[in-house]
């Protein structure tokens, strides 16, 4: 579960280490906001796609599996392809401006929507993983922010880290795939 948020994760803290860098002064209200904005959503996003997964569970239970390993790969490829290809739109918007906020908290946690189906499928009990997802991307975009308001002028790039995400997310989707598969022999 870990794992899962801290890949998720990943976008937030990529834009909270963008936001740092470009805005060296932010005060601590700022950068807690910032964090909860991203933990919150992050935490919310994955009760609506559990909620929508519950719904048509019972209807595809026999290729549950293959849903989640797609639904995982296909986040974390779309998590790489951004990194590497995609010039980011965060770039040059501006944190502070509370709707700028909304709109970057909104985009980083979809993914988390369709990991909420994917808990769904797998029958996982929604209370624990929100509670860690929420708590991981609070931490992690706090830590992002200061990270950022630390290395300002020293050209980190986030690229490498959203890419790690999507590896994480891929290599889970792998291993429950696997695990479904090689349960019988």
């Amino acid at each position: 579960m870990i794992a899962i948020a801290v890949g998720l994760a990943m976008d937030a803290f990529a834009v909270s280490v963008a936001s740092g860098l470009a805005y060296c002064s932010m005060r601590m209200g700022h950068t807690l906001r910032i964090a909860l904005f991203f933990g919150g959503f992050q935490a919310l996003m994955p009760v609506v796609g559990w909620l929508a997964g519950m719904s048509v569970r019972p209807y595809i239970v026999s290729i549950d599996h293959w849903i989640v390993f797609g639904i995982l790969s296909f986040l974390g490829a779309k998590m790489i392809y951004e990194a590497v290809i995609i010039k980011r739109a965060e770039k040059g918007a501006n944190v502070m401006n509370l709707l700028v906020l909304l709109g970057l908290a909104v985009a980083t946690s979809i993914d988390a929507l369709a990991v909420g189906v994917t808990f769904a499928f797998l029958n996982v009990v929604i209370v624990a993983p929100v509670i860690i997802i929420g708590v991981v991307t609070f931490v992690m975009s706090f830590a992002g922010v200061v990270i950022g308001q630390r290395c300002s002028g020293l050209g980190f790039s986030s690229t490498k880290i959203e890419v790690a995400g999507g590896v994480v997310l891929i290599a889970i989707g792998l291993k429950i795939l696997i695990e479904h598969i090689t349960k019988g022999i």
